[in-house]
């Protein structure tokens, strides 16, 4: 996946948008000349390796962190709930820097609304985050009008893409967050989105593909299909 990946970042410009940490994902999947667009697009950085699409000439520029002021309350939080969490066996509070991530996809189902109580009671002191849910885990973020669609506009307008006619844009992704890009996709009426499911889902993606292998596969025959043209 990884040399799937690198292959079509050598001819498009190509970020992951992720949830979790900007540098948990750099170092995953550790390929320098992407864009890495981590805690929910929250954190927002270029290639650090030299690239025919980087938008700055300095390699360690950081393009966008629109949420810094909540880093102390973000810690604060992350502290009161991983000690909350150790009563619940297979609770796991993930500090993704600008944002938290309580999964509970180890913990017994019958302590699934407990572990949503407690996750409430703790958020009741602070307003200015708010709490949604994903795959099995529930995502503390600020309150601020900031998703993974908001980071997808952020790219395009900044790599010079925003209103263009001959630009095409493809996002993939499997997470219920994943939604607010398909969405904004879906409102330009150009480009496409693919969420990857087994199973039918409502959604605002275009197509979908069922597991990572498909995704691999469609980088690869994409590249081809570019390389023939």
């Amino acid at each position: 996946m990884r040399d799937a990946v690198r292959g079509v970042a050598q001819h498009f410009p190509t970020a992951i948008v992720s949830g979790r940490c900007r540098d948990k994902v750099f170092n995953f999947v550790k390929l320098e000349e992407l864009y890495y667009a981590g805690s929910h697009g929250m954190d927002i950085k270029g290639p650090t390796k030299v690239s025919n699409h980087k938008l700055s000439t300095q390699a360690d520029e950081v393009l966008c962190q629109p949420a810094t002021e909540f880093l102390p309350v973000i810690q604060e939080v992350y502290e009161t709930l991983t000690a909350k969490m150790e009563s619940i066996p297979g609770a796991m509070v993930e500090n993704n820097k600008f944002c938290l991530s309580v999964h509970f996809r180890c913990v017994e189902e019958a302590e699934w609304d407990a572990l949503g109580r407690e996750v409430k009671a703790v958020l009741e002191d602070y307003p200015k985050l708010c709490l949604t849910k994903g795959r099995k885990v529930l995502e503390i973020r600020p309150f601020i009008k900031w998703n993974k669609g908001n980071a997808l506009k952020f790219l395009l307008k900044s790599l010079g893409y925003a209103g263009r006619g001959d630009v095409f844009p493809i996002y993939i992704g499997d997470d219920r967050t994943d939604e607010d890009a398909f969405k904004v996709l879906r409102n330009m009426g150009q480009g496409i989105g693919i969420l990857v499911t087994k199973f039918p889902k409502d959604t605002s993606a275009s197509y979908s593909l069922r597991e990572p292998a498909e995704v691999k596969h469609f980088y690869i025959s994409f590249q081809r299909e570019y390389m023939c043209i």
